[in-house]
Formats: C-alpha cells, structure tokens, sequence
C-alpha cells in the first residue's frame, strides 16, 4: 500500500482561479514526504503531450508516483450530446492518465449529477452504457477506471447521482470486469451521505482499487442523528467538519483491517489540507503509521 496526496485545499486556486500552478503545488507538496500524488483534471491548461510531459517530469523530480487522476465525468445529463461529450472526454483523460501515471494507473469516473427530471433506472442505464463504453479505452491504455462513492464535484449544480449507496451498488455490481474497473472508497463521502463507511467497505472490499483518506468531525453540540437526517442530499451537513485524519468519525483502524483481510495493495490517497499543510502532514503521517500497523 503506497500513500499519495491531493491537494483539496488548493482545488480553487489551481483549477478555476489560476492563482497557483500546478507546478507551484508540486514543489509544494515535497515537505509533506508523501510517495505521489494526486492529480485533478482541471489543474492542466493544456493537454498536449509536451505540456503533460513536463507534468509529469515535475512530480518525477519529487520522487513521487502519479497513481490517480480524479476525473468528474457526467453521464447522467439530460442532453444525449453533452454525455457524448462527457464520454469524449473521459477517453482522454484516460490517455492523460496513462501518460503521467504508466500502466493500472487510476483515472475516477463518478456517475453524474442527479438531475431533477433523470429517473434512477434511465440513469443507471446510462451510467453502466458509458463505463461499458470506456472499458475498451482503458484497456487499451491499461488503465483502471475508479468510480468513486462521491458527494458532488464541487462545481456541479447537483449532487452526485450515485450518492446514495443502494445506487452506487446497482451500478457497481452491474459491470463484471475486475481488471480495468474498480472502486475508489471514500469513507467521509459515506458518512456525508448518511450512509455506513464500514458497511459499504464490507460490501465493494474485494473491488476496491483506490482510496480517498480524509476525516469529519461533530462540531460541539451537534448529534449523529441531525447528520443523518441531513443525509447530504442537499448540501454538506454545516456541522460537519475537515478535521486529522484519524480524528474524526471514522473508524480507521476498522478500515485498514478490512483493507488487510482483502490484501490491499492500491493507493490511499489523502484528501485534506483544508485547515493548512500542517494538517495534511499530520494525516499523512498517521496513514504511515496505520500502514506499518497493518501492512508490515
């Protein structure tokens, strides 16, 4: 098990304000001594073979991996040109993949924004269409497609269309391929969702490929149950916190353990910074100190 980093905290900046580069984050995340890192579709401004070149030679140059790039596919869209688009678009990213991060690299895919007119079985239907209709790139390409169990991208107007785990389930269960196709378990986005991190781990533990690490907190005063009457359906519960990872409300120890029955051996990848690198220093670290406790 490797750990990787993914700078959530300069999502903005990097992405739609371009008041960093990506090149700035690279350099950046050295002190943080993690093995690679992360990388999100909207940091490149361009995607030319020698602009993601030099992508990739900068995180080389730290002495870091790319394993993942996050990707925030919407398949669920109404309009049948824009899924195309979203298709189109994911192949490519699945070409950008497999040029930073080499073979089984992850490329995410998520289902798409749970549009009010969009039924759940109309959008299943195209969620399961679009991966069946990927898997031939990321053959080709040896990639492995990650859908992530996701709240929202953060600059969608609706949330995630698979939030909710009996979707995310129907989805995942419907595609048999085990080489190329996989999951991204992201505990905090289960609990967000109202639903149990440690009951859906349970249930995709022998799929999952890659791993997004973060943690939540109650702030003083808040309770479980408003959490999860909250369910995430609407927005992040404002009670809900960035916190350490390791800290918060998930079990991590019930996690690894889980992780070892199956003989993990993907990325976990964390997701923090929000309140500053100190922070993300102190998650990864204490991911560090899970590994050896479990995987030594």
């Amino acid at each position: 098990m490797k750990i990787a980093a993914f700078p959530k905290c300069f999502l903005d900046e990097i992405s739609q304000h371009r008041t960093m580069t990506v090149f700035e984050w690279i350099e950046m995340s050295r002190p943080l001594e993690a093995e690679g890192l992360e990388m999100y579709e909207g940091f490149f401004t361009s995607l030319d073979d020698a602009y993601i070149d030099s992508v990739g030679e900068a995180i080389a140059a730290t002495g870091c991996a790319m394993p993942m790039l996050c990707c925030s596919p919407d398949f669920t869209n109404p309009d049948a040109d824009v899924r195309k688009r979203a298709l189109d678009h994911e192949a490519e990213m699945i070409r950008i993949t497999r040029r930073l991060g080499g073979p089984r690299a992850a490329c995410r895919i998520l289902s798409g924004q749970r549009y009010p007119e969009v039924s759940r079985a109309q959008g299943v239907a195209w969620v399961v269409e679009a991966i069946n209709a990927l898997l031939p790139v990321a053959r080709e390409y040896d990639v492995v497609l990650a859908m992530e169990n996701h709240y929202k991208d953060g600059y969608w107007h609706w949330p995630e269309f698979a939030q909710k785990m009996d979707v995310f389930l129907e989805i995942v269960n419907a595609i048999d391929d085990r080489t190329h196709f996989g999951v991204q378990y992201d505990p905090s986005n289960a609990i967000v969702a109202g639903d149990d991190p440690i009951e859906l781990l349970e249930r995709v533990k022998d799929r999952v490929v890659t791993m997004h690490a973060s943690d939540r907190y109650l702030e003083p005063g808040a309770t479980l149950d408003e959490l999860r009457q909250n369910d995430g359906t609407i927005g992040y519960f404002a009670k809900l916190k960035h916190g350490v990872t390791g800290k918060g409300l998930n079990d991590y120890d019930r996690i690894f353990a889980i992780l070892k029955s199956v003989n993990y051996q993907g990325w976990v990848s964390i997701e923090d910074g929000m309140n500053g690198m100190e922070e993300m220093k102190e998650s990864i670290d204490f991911l560090k100190r899970m590994r050896e406790r479990y995987f030594s």
